[in-house]
C-alpha cells in the first residue's frame, strides 16, 4: 500500500510541476476563462509546431509534458522518465533533453 501512495504522491508531483510551466507561459495575464479557452482551441496546433522548432529546455519539457498528462498520458510520462534514470523531471540531466523532448512530443 506505501508504495501505491508513493507512486499516486509521484504522480501529483508530475502534475504540479507542469502545471507551474504551464503557469510560468502563461505569465500571468488576466483573461477570462471562456477567452482563455477559445484561444486554446484556436492556438492548439500552433503551440505544437512551435515546441518543435524550439531547443530543448526544461520549461519547454515541463509544459509538453504538462499537456501530455492532460491528455491521459501520466504513465507513458512516467516510464520515459524512469527511461532517463530519474523519478521527476527536475532529475533529468541537462543533456538528455533533446532525446527526452523529442520522445515526449510522439507520445
Amino acid at each position: 500500500m506505501g508504495s501505491e501512495l508513493l507512486r499516486i504522491a509521484e504522480g501529483f508531483s508530475i502534475v504540479a510541476e507542469g502545471l507551474r510551466g504551464l503557469a510560468k507561459a502563461e505569465g500571468g495575464s488576466k483573461t477570462t476563462e471562456k477567452t482563455q479557452k477559445q484561444n486554446a482551441a484556436k492556438a492548439q496546433p500552433e503551440k505544437e509546431e512551435v515546441q518543435q522548432e524550439q531547443p530543448a529546455t526544461l520549461e519547454g519539457i515541463r509544459a509538453l509534458m504538462a499537456q501530455k498528462t492532460q491528455e491521459g498520458k501520466s504513465k507513458e510520462i512516467k516510464e520515459l522518465l524512469q527511461k532517463y534514470g530519474a523519478v521527476k523531471l527536475s532529475a533529468v540531466k541537462p543533456e538528455d533533453y533533446p532525446a527526452l523532448m523529442q520522445e515526449a512530443q510522439v507520445l
